[in-house]
């Protein structure tokens, strides 16, 4: 009865799910949710203005050369075979893009696969603070989240199987000393009978309303402004966890243990899918991610280990009224 209200009081009290799903007809990326994935779309942009103006330049050339050395503008050829200026800057010049380009892409390689030592960015901040270096402090907040830093990781493994996901929260342990850990499995999986085993599973009546091939019947669930080290494997062929909104894709490799992280600041319901070909039904292995306030998700973390799956759900299937979620519809 305890779990049943606590689920009772948080659909009272929350607001409508905020869910990023892909859009037809979209162009670009999905909005960025970490600042993983805003530096990913900097850089995006950063390599797009270079490639845009190679291919006019290219283009230029060749209607030149087109207009300037056809048979008709230059009836007796010239005979050279080399131009000493001209070979310099098509050796210089690219080589130069390249510098460019690797100034940005090296260290936002370092940043996302590099999982952050949060000892190290509190005492960097703090030392900021103390020399009165406000303007830098802020500036390194913005890519390390200081304050998130005090409260340490929440640590989730997410396994891959053919073919759905188990997520084990080894910090959340139970009476028994076991850690937390489910089954997340998908909505569709491409039957006439899907809507039928999804009630009869689970007892709810919102399949309607899943995102095809994209819902899942118990998501991942994190609390939003939390640094989050996500650990993956297989237990039979290389699958793949990935989620465009955070920027991260992390492949999860059979007898070997891989690792990445993210914080999400906007609370919200993201999807992604296995992105590595991992068998026959590959297309139906989907990922939810369900960020939402840190009360929400210590209730649901409650009501896991005690075994209440679908009171848990109900906790986090709305979010919790607050600013930033206000805010974040207002983006929409």
């Amino acid at each position: 009865m305890r779990h049943l209200l606590a689920a009772m009081c948080a659909a009272v009290m929350a607001s409508p799910a905020l869910a990023f799903v892909p859009q037809d007809g979209a162009l670009g990326f999905q909005p960025a949710a970490t600042r993983i994935a805003e530096r990913i779309h900097v850089f995006h942009h950063f390599v797009l203005i270079i490639i845009v103006l190679i291919t006019l330049l290219v283009l230029g050339l060749l209607l030149w050369i087109i207009m300037r050395h056809n048979r008709k503008a230059n009836p007796v050829p010239k005979k050279f075979s080399h131009n000493t200026l001209i070979e310099v800057i098509w050796t210089v010049v690219p080589a130069l893009i390249l510098v460019a380009i690797a100034s940005q892409s090296f260290p936002n390689l370092y940043y996302q696969d590099v999982v952050p030592n949060l000892q190290q960015i509190t005492d960097k901040s703090d030392k900021m603070i103390a020399d009165g270096k406000t303007a830098q402090q802020e500036r390194f907040a913005k890519d390390y989240y200081p304050e998130a830093a005090e409260k340490g990781f929440v640590n989730v493994k997410a396994q891959g199987n053919q073919w759905n996901w188990t997520y084990t929260y080894p910090d959340l342990v139970d009476d028994s000393g076991y850690p937390l850990e489910f089954v997340s499995n998908p909505v569709h999986v491409g039957i006439s009978a899907d809507a039928d085993n999804y009630a009869g599973a689970t007892g709810r009546t919102d399949f309607a309303s899943k995102p095809r091939n994209l819902g899942v019947d118990y998501p991942m669930v994190i609390p939003e402004d939390r640094f989050v080290r996500y650990y993956t494997a297989a237990a039979d062929v290389i699958h793949s966890w990935a989620v465009p909104a955070f920027g991260v894709k992390t492949d999860a490799v059979p007898g070997r243990l891989n690792e990445g992280w993210f914080l999400v600041e906007e609370p919200g319901v993201y999807y992604g899918q296995c992105s590595e070909l991992c068998g026959v039904n590959h297309a139906f292995m989907p990922i939810e991610v369900r960020v939402v306030s840190q009360a929400q998700f210590d209730s649901w973390a409650e009501l896991m280990l005690a075994g209440d799956y679908e009171a848990a759900y109900a906790t986090v299937d709305v979010f919790a009224s607050n600013e930033q979620a206000t805010q974040f519809a207002a983006k929409q």
